[in-house]
């Protein structure tokens, strides 16, 4: 559908007023790779994730399973299997392996800390796509529950939060 004004009032104005309602949607269902079981809604999704010091921004967007971590390969940036297969863990629950692109942005903490944000906000952006049919399946896999377990600090007195110095009796 094309909706356009009385072409007289902008002979030589120069504005285009043309409106375009038929412009094609890359985020469509009909678009999406048909790959694994799962839900089928797939739709694009933010979330944030958090583990010790890092901070993940996550979105996914439907696609063939391609990441980018800060401008970088999954691979590139995790070369620890152990963290690529949390990272994934998620997808393969849910079963919704290769349906979607993830893209994005941790700062903050180290390796491991980094892939368990990664994969909470993974987790959190599969919940916003589809509550009913996710929701459970990750909560009983226990990926939406933030790990609040952090560092504990080094106490006056004491070598580091809890290591005493050497007691001598004499």
């Amino acid at each position: 559908m094309t909706v356009q004004t009385d072409s007289t009032d902008y002979q030589d104005g120069g504005l285009d007023t043309t409106v375009e309602d038929d412009a094609p949607s890359s985020y469509t269902s009909e678009s999406a790779p048909t790959v694994g079981g799962g839900s089928s809604i797939v739709a694009p999704a933010m979330a944030t994730g958090r583990r010790k010091e890092a901070v993940a921004r996550v979105r996914i967007v439907p696609g063939t399973g391609q990441y980018s971590v800060n401008g970088r390969e999954l691979a590139a940036y995790f070369p620890n299997k152990v963290h690529q297969q949390l990272v994934n863990d998620p997808f393969t629950v849910t079963e919704l392996q290769g349906r979607f692109d993830v893209v994005a942005r941790i700062d903050g903490g180290g390796p491991s800390g980094q892939a368990g944000a990664l994969r909470l906000g993974i987790a959190r952006a599969l919940n916003a796509v589809d509550v009913e049919a996710n929701r459970a399946t990750l909560k009983k896999a226990g990926f939406l529950t933030r790990d609040a377990r952090v560092k504990e600090r080094k106490k006056a007195g004491l070598k580091k939060a809890r290591k005493a110095p050497q007691y001598s009796k004499r």
